[in-house]
């Protein structure tokens, strides 16, 4: 048998080795789409007996003692020294089923599942696209460059009538609502980036100032 591993890393081991819901199952994905397809369940008999031995014993332990419980360890032992080849084996049998559900990609090596393969070139569909998809995809990056542009235009055209040296708060000092640069507050009607100035010399005053700037009168 070949040691080669195939799905190195798209697959997601589900086994479990131990209770009444013991044994192997896999679920391997399309490397280009993400779809799953999972091997059929199949069943491990040691590590159901092992957990239904534990319940027996666990529920009987005044009967049985030390001897019981040497006993289910020693069985214990035997399922985990059985689990590793039994897995392995059946993770070999889940691959030979799986192959028949994925293509390997002669460009890129990835597996994928058939609707994202072109039988045609013998290609994943991200190294060989398909034409016809690749075209209408082209189309619509066409038509949404062009629209792009011309809206681009539009709004450089409008740019004459922006006053870009008004001044502007996205945000309203008093009560924090966002204002989008209108002249006064749709939450509170407080006038916006307007800058307070001094009663006595009418020089502008920072806000938040106690004195003015230009001749110290008090606010």
């Amino acid at each position: 048998m070949s040691n080669e591993i195939y799905f190195a890393n798209n697959y997601r081991d589900l086994c479990e080795q131990h209770g009444t819901g013991a044994g192997f199952q896999f679920e391997f994905s399309c490397w280009r789409c993400h779809d799953t397809w999972r091997s059929a369940f199949e069943p491990y008999t040691s590590g159901r007996v092992a957990g239904w031995a534990d319940r027996v014993v666990g529920s009987a332990w005044g009967a049985f003692g030390r001897t019981g419980s040497e006993a289910t360890s020693a069985l214990g032992g035997l399922v985990g020294a059985n689990w590793g080849p039994a897995k392995d084996a059946a993770f070999q049998k889940s691959i030979e089923d799986a192959k028949v559900h994925f293509n390997r990609c002669g460009r890129c090596t990835n597996y994928v599942c058939g609707r994202c393969w072109n039988a045609a070139q013998g290609l994943c569909l991200n190294c060989a696209p398909d034409t016809a998809a690749e075209a209408l995809a082209a189309q619509q990056r066409g038509l949404n460059d062009a629209v792009s542009q011309r809206a681009y235009e539009t709004g450089s055209a409008q740019a004459a009538s922006f006053d870009t040296g008004q001044r502007r708060q996205l945000v309203c000092p008093q009560c924090s609502t966002e204002t989008h640069g209108a002249r006064f507050c749709p939450g509170c009607g407080h006038r916006l980036a307007q800058a307070d100035h001094c009663s006595s010399c009418n020089a502008e005053v920072p806000q938040g100032a106690a004195f003015c700037p230009d001749c110290g009168t008090r606010r």
